[in-house]
């Protein structure tokens, strides 16, 4: 588990950071959103030891972190760093020497890894001769070719194609299922959405909102309910007429709605049940996607 608490880092007189706190838990996925400037690079940079913060800790299971532990983090930098003008493989064992390995070792990694990202047909070519898409597999390759114990990656997923995703995907989700604790920024809140098991939101050097995914939709979920009647007299129009209760949908048996309260849902409900020759398809309460509670967080 890495530990970020209370972290604050200025530059000059503006402070990038201000008390960031929160934890990437081991075996998880924790996604790491914000807009441009919201200091999602910073606090990468000083989970890495690239920046030093003002003030404030990070520790890997409950030790401060070393120069050590942060030796053997994987860590994708959102300014590529690989050599264009060198063979794909070639620099991957390279980078896996560096971090103390074998020549024997760092090919068979290297070689597993640019099999598992599709790239094993490309693996003698020269960074610079592969496509965008690509040379960003190559860089996650890099990020994970000495085996890391966790991983920390800015913007893992700019520019992969949909089935790209899938299979970078795949490989992070081996990394965090063998414990290690996987910290990632992206933009796109769909595959934040999709993807992880934690999210942080951060905006203005402040973390807004954080938690499991599932945990913040329910948190910001308001009192929004749907009822689907199936029958041949289905018709929700009845849901107009309950007490405490505002439709803001209706089609034939299907109804969305807002409720002054969880009574006055129940009470819908209740009725709904009560109804002759309908019955109830689903009744559930409207939780919100990442976007909106990015939406509410910010603003």
């Amino acid at each position: 588990m890495i530990d970020i608490a209370g972290i604050t880092r200025s530059y000059g007189d503006r402070r990038v950071l201000d008390e960031v706190s929160f934890r990437v838990e081991s075996g998880r996925m924790t996604g790491f959103v914000g807009a441009n400037g919201a200091g999602k690079t910073t606090t990468m940079r000083i989970i890495l030891g690239v920046l030093s913060a003002d003030s404030g800790t990070v520790s890997l299971d409950g030790k401060p972190i070393t120069a050590s532990d942060r030796a053997r983090f994987g860590y994708m930098p959102e300014e590529r760093g690989l050599y264009p003008k060198m063979a794909v493989l070639e620099q991957l064992i390279y980078l896996g020497r560096l971090h103390g390995m074998s020549t024997a070792a760092a090919k068979e990694s290297a070689n597993g890894l640019l099999d598992r990202l599709g790239l094993a047909e490309r693996a003698g070519d020269h960074l610079e001769s592969l496509s965008l898409g690509n040379q960003q597999r190559a860089q996650i390759a890099a990020a994970l070719v000495h085996q890391p114990i966790a991983l920390v990656l800015d913007e893992p997923f700019s520019g992969l194609d949909p089935m790209a995703v899938e299979v970078v995907l795949g490989v992070l989700q081996d990394y965090a299922a063998q414990g290690a604790p996987v910290l990632f920024s992206s933009h796109q809140l769909d595959i934040v959405e999709r993807l992880c098991d934690d999210v942080v939101v951060i905006g203005g050097g402040r973390v807004r909102a954080q938690g499991s995914r599932e945990g913040l939709r329910a948190e910001h979920a308001g009192k929004v309910f749907e009822l689907d009647l199936v029958g041949q007299a289905a018709d929700a129009g009845w849901v107009r007429e309950q007490q405490g209760v505002t439709v803001t949908h209706l089609d034939g048996g299907f109804a969305r709605f807002e409720a002054e309260s969880d009574e006055a849902a129940q009470a819908v409900l209740a009725a709904a049940v009560r109804q002759e020759s309908t019955d109830v398809r689903s009744f559930s309460q409207v939780t919100p996607s990442l976007a909106q509670i990015f939406k509410e967080v910010i603003r």
